[in-house]
């Protein structure tokens, strides 16, 4: 009985050592990308860049789309397409600003806008990356993000915007790596139990971190990637 007690008592001691371990691990995290990391980071070689944001969607929509690539300046087009439709590779800054991977340089969300959200939500992309490539700070970042939408100069979703996130060769965060293939829905802001999200069973997930721009995205895991292979069960 005694040795069953000192063995429960060293076992509670080395899961005390290895919790306390893992929340220095997680304080570590959370500072890792306090600040913007030099901005060739940020930055890939053309081909590679147009490849990857075709990822985003499958070929039959993706060929056909107008494709943006950034550079040190903002995004630039690099392809010009023809069915409405915007493939690019979202940098960390579009993460919600309360998250730790906001400036983690290793981020690429590949991304395939509808032509509503291409005359919409690209709008928002194209600001924060313009800010974050003048230097702005995060702070500064999200003052005029709120100063923009005051202004009404920040368009609310179009009817009927939504994207693809379908690639297995992004990178959304350090948590979740490329996460699971997923449509999102771009609507003006709503409360997540209008659709149902997040409840037991439903597919639809929202993650409920404030953003500032006037939207509310609802996703929708599906069950392949966009090259056709299937995904890990959700």
């Amino acid at each position: 009985m005694k040795t069953r007690h000192l063995a429960r008592r060293a076992g509670a001691g080395a899961r005390a050592v290895m919790l306390s371990a893992l929340a220095g691990v997680a304080a570590a995290d959370a500072t890792r990308y306090e600040r913007m990391a030099p901005l060739e980071q940020y930055l890939m070689p053309s081909g590679s860049e147009i490849a990857l944001a075709r990822s985003a969607a499958p070929a039959a929509i993706s060929d056909k789309a107008t494709v943006l690539i950034l550079d040190s300046q903002d995004y630039q087009t690099a392809v010009r397409g023809t069915n409405g439709f915007t493939c690019l590779v979202e940098r960390s800054w579009m993460a919600p600003f309360e998250s730790p991977d906001f400036w983690n340089p290793k981020i690429r969300g590949p991304v395939c806008y509808n032509p509503a959200a291409s005359k919409s939500i690209l709008a928002y992309t194209l600001r924060r990356t313009k800010l974050a490539l003048a230097g702005d700070s995060k702070d500064r970042i999200l003052d005029d993000v709120r100063a923009a939408l005051a202004r009404h100069e920040l368009p609310s979703p179009e009817s009927g915007a939504m994207s693809f996130m379908m690639s297995k060769d992004g990178y959304l965060s350090d948590a979740d790596d490329h996460w699971h293939p997923h449509l999102m829905f771009h609507v003006p802001k709503v409360a997540g139990a209008s659709w149902g999200a997040n409840l037991p069973g439903s597919p639809v997930v929202l993650d409920d971190r404030e953003v500032p721009e006037p939207q509310t995205i609802f996703m929708v895991p599906v069950s392949r990637w966009s090259d056709g292979t299937t995904a890990a069960a959700h």
